[in-house]
């Protein structure tokens, strides 16, 4: 076999295994938006547990003013709100606990001061609601009876479009979430507003060694009982990272510890190993199509391939689209967001990629910025409105003013 013919056969190899594992990939996420989605709970149906049924804990480090704009969005309902912290701080409005640095247990950074706080913390509520320090609290009227309640997010906008746009797709991708009742392991969770039974928190414990300590807990949860998982479409409002190198150590931590605990069970595993490649390896994908159309003869397959790939392109506009839609953004940025689609496909991937390539094995918590910096940022809103948000409607472009700043794409 010539030189020549070899690089053809092993460019040909190497696209269609790189096609494969995205097909597979998309076909599954087709699966889960489809026949396997379970019905998505609305903030504004009757639930089976009213807002005295739940403690708030808000988890930090200790940045104050971030924590007291999210105790304030907490609906007054919530009798009992606590802030589990690393070091003292002055919250109106809730129980400020400090993890004493002398406490040690399996867990780590964030795990060990959710576990101590399950061991410290009173609770006489049927759930414990977690948010993180930046989730300000939107529409929480109640939760379904269920063992875990999901609450869905919508990162605002900080100032880094880059790591905006990446945000609206992966709010996007996430539409998936709406199947994982019916699957015996969630896929994964997000811990900045998830609520759990108490019941079942004290018989899993936290206690693990992990830096994805969210997802791990599900995990972990599903082995000890037939997991009951609930949806509920709240749009919590976190921070998207402030810059494009916050939002790449965000996504490596992500992928590290997803690739580092070996919680979920063998039949799982080339799901999440298809998953995790996907992701962390489609910036090379480019590369490799490029190669294959400038090598002379082109690589056999070439035109079914470019067919299917262009079907693939297909589905990642259509997680961009699924994010405006759960935006709520103005149809007239929706072509803007669409025509984005392959930056955010990128830069979404290489933090995984920087994962895969040199994991991390220690919590770093991703920056945050001050109410007055979204506030700066976001022409629809005024100085005190992130802090007197109450948790009961959006915070940012009321419906009333979609036609006029319909043209703003960073207003949502």
């Amino acid at each position: 076999m010539t030189p020549t013919a070899f690089a053809l056969v092993a460019i040909s190899v190497l696209l269609w295994a790189a096609l494969l594992l995205y097909g597979s990939s998309v076909l599954w996420w087709i699966l889960e938006v489809t026949a396997l989605r379970s019905p998505v709970h609305d903030p504004d149906e009757e639930f089976a547990h009213g807002l005295d049924d739940v403690q708030v804990r808000v988890l930090t480090i200790g940045a104050e003013d971030v924590v007291q704009a999210t105790v304030n969005s907490v609906p007054d309902a919530v009798a009992d709100v606590r802030v589990v912290a690393e070091k003292s701080i002055d919250i109106d409005g809730a129980a400020v606990h400090v993890v004493p640095e002398g406490f040690d247990c399996e867990a780590t950074n964030k795990g060990r001061a959710i576990e101590w706080a399950r061991r410290h913390v009173p609770c006489d509520q049927e759930y414990v609601c977690y948010l993180d320090e930046d989730t300000l609290v939107t529409s929480l009227t109640g939760l379904p009876d269920a063992d875990v309640v999901q609450f869905t997010e919508k990162p605002i906008y900080t100032g880094s479009r880059l790591a905006y746009l990446c945000e609206v797709f992966r709010v996007g991708y996430q539409t998936e979430q709406a199947a994982f009742d019916r699957l015996r392991y969630p896929l994964y969770a997000w811990g900045g507003g998830i609520a759990f039974r108490r019941e079942l928190e004290d018989a899993v414990t936290w206690d693990a060694a992990t830096v994805t300590e969210d997802t791990n807990f599900v995990w972990r949860a599903a082995d000890h009982v037939d997991l009951d998982f609930a949806l509920v479409d709240a749009r919590f409002r976190n921070q998207a990272p402030p810059s494009l190198s916050a939002m790449l150590k965000q996504r490596r931590r992500w992928l590290s510890g997803t690739m580092q605990d070996d919680t979920l069970p063998w039949t799982y595993a080339p799901l999440a190993f298809t998953r995790v490649v996907a992701w962390a390896f489609s910036p090379l994908v480019p590369v490799l199509v490029v190669a294959a159309y400038l090598i002379p003869g082109t690589a056999p397959g070439l035109r079914l391939y470019g067919t299917i790939s262009t079907v693939l392109l297909c589905a990642l506009l259509v997680y961009t689209l699924l994010g405006c839609r759960a935006y709520d953004k103005h149809p007239l940025v929706w072509p803007v967001f669409a025509v984005l689609t392959p930056l955010a496909v990128v830069f979404h991937a290489l933090g995984a990629l920087w994962g895969v390539l040199a994991p991390v094995e220690t919590f770093e918590v991703t920056e945050k910025v001050a109410p007055e910096t979204i506030e700066d940022v976001h022409a629809t809103l005024e100085r005190g409105d992130v802090t007197d948000h109450d948790g009961t409607e959006r915070l940012v472009a009321a419906n009333a003013d979609r036609e006029r700043l319909g043209w703003q794409v960073f207003d949502d």
